[in-house]
């Protein structure tokens, strides 16, 4: 009896000094939109992109795995790059941005949608 003792002491002021209850209720809202959640292509579209266009650059180091990408992603990366050369070799910066954004917008969508990296453990 003495262990509960102290359970039920630290539930003896949840109500009002006088024994009614509280008035405060639940918290309202703050009328801020909640955030929502980033899907893995979304996800895996941003991070091509990104390293597309370091690797594009040459403002890249090490291999995929230190650039955080799967192997997966490494592939969808180096399309992405083998697509947007011929638009910077003809001076389109603007028209190379494009395709970044919708290749690795592709090749996202794509790799999810016949099993990304559920393929196995390196997918």
């Amino acid at each position: 009896m003495l262990l509960t003792s102290p359970l039920a002491a630290g539930c003896a002021g949840s109500g009002a000094a006088d024994g009614a209850k509280s008035q405060s209720g639940p918290a309202t809202a703050t009328g801020r939109p909640s955030p929502r959640t980033t899907s893995p292509e979304e996800l895996c579209t941003r991070i091509v992109a990104y390293w597309s266009r370091r690797q594009l650059k040459d403002d890249t180091y090490g291999d995929y795995q230190s650039m955080g990408l799967s192997d997966g992603q490494y592939d969808i990366l180096m399309d992405v790059v083998d697509a947007t050369r011929g638009e910077l070799e003809r001076g389109d910066a603007r028209a190379a941005d494009r395709l970044i954004d919708r290749k690795a917008h592709e090749g996202c969508e794509e790799w999810y949608r016949t099993g990304g990296p559920r393929k196995g453990p390196w997918g």
